[in-house]
């Protein structure tokens, strides 16, 4: 049996039709240019980088999510939600909030997202809690809270990761209109992302070491929001406590206290949320059972 010729070049492993002048330093297989690898010695071939890459373990925050580059989709997706809310049931002619038949209301759909204590209590529309809070009187009203979202939200999402931040937002905006439902007046009728808003200011504030915000500069924020609350009229002020106390304590259940500094574990981190959120749930439920 003849041997080939010295002087016949290697074919590429996974392109039989190239020629290959370059091994891999790790298998030694022949690879052409489009297969070669740039390594700390030498090149890699594609399957020896791909088998490398699933032993190395991602970057993480310092909350445990994974460090992404991506744009905050979350926090675009939650504008955009609260936008077409707004184009669709703002700014429409209509019957007045509560009553959709009338002549002056923004719209029928609006009658039955706005947050009013009553209708959760003797027809059982639960869901208003979530759906008020992506109702928007105003074009005033609606660019203030997408602005202020705008303005915190990638910040958090980056360090939280999206399921983490959805669930803070959901929450603190649940938490909100738990709090007026609760503890409000039975005829308040409520609408608006500000408790959400504030729940993302009170999650900022337990988060700041972590964010490496600078506490005076978020003080002053908090404070002033918080000044605007109490001296302007018609706005809800339960509504706005309800959802920084709500995020603040999902704050607390993702990332400790500021002076913790161990990774809180993302089974514990679950947990806290989800008791969380039972708490809002049991809220709720003594409040119509009392009423």
């Amino acid at each position: 049996m003849s041997e080939p010729p010295a002087d016949v070049a290697a074919r590429c492993y996974r392109h039989p039709n190239r020629e290959a002048l370059i091994r891999c330093t790790r298998c030694d297989r022949p690879i052409c240019p489009d297969c070669m690898r740039p390594a700390s010695v030498g090149f890699h071939c594609p399957d020896d980088v791909a088998r490398e890459a699933k032993t190395v373990r991602a970057p993480r925050t310092t909350v445990g999510a994974r460090l992404m580059q991506s744009p905050p989709y979350v926090t675009v997706a939650l504008v955009a939600l609260n936008v077409i809310a707004y184009v669709w049931t703002g700014t429409r002619p209509g019957a007045s909030l509560r009553d959709p038949s009338s002549p002056s209301s923004p719209s029928a759909l609006f009658y039955k997202w706005q947050l009013f204590p009553p209708a959760i209590h003797d027809q059982h529309r639960y869901y208003e809690l979530v759906t008020s809070a992506f109702l928007h009187l105003s074009l005033l009203h609606i660019a203030s809270n997408m602005l202020a979202l705008v303005f915190i939200g990638p910040a958090l999402e980056q360090l939280m990761g999206r399921w983490r931040f959805t669930a803070l937002y959901l929450l603190s905006a649940i938490g909100g209109s738990a709090a007026i439902y609760a503890f409000g007046t039975k005829l308040q009728i409520t609408a608006g992302a500000s408790g959400a808003i504030f729940g993302l200011f009170g999650a900022c504030l337990v988060l700041y070491r972590r964010l490496g915000i600078d506490l005076q500069y978020l003080i002053g924020v908090v404070v002033l929001n918080f000044a605007f609350t109490f001296s302007v009229h018609n706005i809800s002020k339960l509504g706005h406590i309800g959802g920084f106390v709500t995020g603040a304590l999902a704050g607390l259940a993702i990332g400790g206290l500021p002076s913790t500094r161990a990774r809180i574990p993302t089974r514990v981190q679950l947990a806290g949320l989800g008791g969380l959120g039972l708490l809002i749930v049991l809220i709720v439920v003594i409040r119509t059972a009392s009423w």
